[in-house]
């Protein structure tokens, strides 16, 4: 694995000044990419009470081509001196608030948009078919045709692997998607609102056994998009929330490469996190944890110390991640209730953001100081741990 951050400098040196998203109750968002994606950053500019003329840093690694974040910032008719479109799937985005953190610290920006947009239901419509992003030669050639079916039979095989090793049950996965429904159920702008119970997930039936339908992640279309900018300017804003540690890691592309099954990359990026936050997790008020798969949110707990490797069953299986369970967690409804257009970790710090601001009305968690927001990309691949705080906690 490695760390992508050095320990020292990072808290409180800048803050998420403006956010926003878009979604569609019914998953279809049928606008061209580009449209869509100034459409959430006009909105996030506007949040912030800027506008682009004040962006000199772009972040975003959508779109397909090779140029995004340059192409895109030709679309708005802006010139930055800063880009970057590194692509780690959805532990993206925390991954560029840390980098935008240090292009801010080292003078090269001082206001960043951070970016994500992705249609995959309106182009299904349109008919359109993709090369999936799972395709590479690697993978065509030592998993494929031994019937991994991806990014599916990866999390399966952590699931199990969990399961074996540990004693790990089905309804203690299944609570997961169980407690995650319960915020979406608060949230008018969740695809997914209607309550459901551990047995509805255990008789949702198979996907790829043993993950069952209700514990993997809606395909929506979505955007969503966040503006950082230096402690120093944030100050003269209104509602900033800072950034109090990040941090980034990865282990492995393919799932057969994966050093251990049950360890995630989150293991060296969350407490690289909170040593530079000073921070422990008993310390985190709210978590927003990547949950494409109800196994994603299990070793992301363990990972980041939440409980001990191993513990994540019987820690999720009382409903800890529920409306008033110790752990609030996944609370728009996540990747499995709310919205997931391809990858989801820009609305884990768009939400994060809301919810130290107590913006969040039925699904606000009180007294939020601090939050933390944990991307996970690939199949268990990379992971971005970023913990946010108010001007209390600095």
């Amino acid at each position: 694995m490695s760390n992508n951050i050095r320990a020292g400098g990072i808290r409180g040196g800048t803050a998420i000044v403006g956010v926003a998203d878009e979604v569609s109750p019914s998953g279809v968002i049928d606008v061209p990419l580009r449209e869509l994606e100034a459409r959430v950053i006009t909105a996030a500019l506007a949040d912030a009470g800027l506008s682009l003329s004040d962006v000199d840093g772009l972040c975003t690694c959508t779109g397909g081509t090779l140029m995004h974040s340059v192409e895109l910032a030709e679309y708005l008719g802006i010139s930055p001196r800063f880009t970057d479109a590194t692509q780690t799937g959805g532990a993206s985005y925390g991954l560029y608030i840390e980098h935008a953190a240090a292009a801010i610290a080292a003078g090269l920006a001082e206001t960043v948009v951070i970016v994500y947009a992705s249609t995959p239901r309106a182009a299904r419509k349109r008919g359109e078919k993709g090369l999936g992003v799972f395709a590479t030669p690697e993978r065509l050639e030592w998993e494929t045709p031994f019937g991994v079916m991806l990014p599916l039979s990866a999390y399966a095989l952590a699931a199990n692997r969990h399961m074996a090793v540990y004693g790990t049950t089905a309804e203690q996965l299944a609570q997961i998607a169980v407690d995650t429904r319960t915020w979406a159920t608060r949230n008018p702008r969740a695809n997914q609102r209607d309550p459901i119970t551990v047995d509805d997930v255990l008789n949702s039936g198979y996907v790829v056994e043993p993950i069952h339908k209700l514990e993997c992640c809606l395909v929506t279309d979505g955007a969503a998009a966040i503006v950082v900018t230096s402690a120093e300017r944030a100050r003269h804003l209104e509602r900033p929330v800072y950034v109090l540690g990040a941090a980034s890691a990865a282990s492995h592309a393919m799932i057969t490469q994966m050093p251990d099954l049950t360890v995630t990359p989150g293991a060296v990026s969350g407490p690289a996190a909170f040593a530079a936050a000073g921070l422990r997790p008993d310390d985190i008020d709210v978590v927003e944890l990547y949950d494409s798969f109800t196994i994603t949110v299990l070793l992301a707990l363990e990972d980041l110390g939440f409980c001990k490797k191993g513990e994540g069953g019987p820690f999720v299986g009382d409903g800890v991640l529920a409306p008033g369970g110790a752990l609030p967690g996944q609370t728009t409804g996540g990747g499995l209730s709310y919205t997931h257009p391809g990858a989801f970790g820009a609305f884990l710090l768009v939400e994060a953001t809301r919810q130290l601001r107590g913006e969040c009305g039925d699904r606000q968690v009180a007294d939020a100081q601090t939050a933390l927001a944990h991307g996970t990309g690939g199949v268990l691949s990379a992971t971005s741990t970023v913990i946010l705080g108010t001007e209390a906690v600095l």
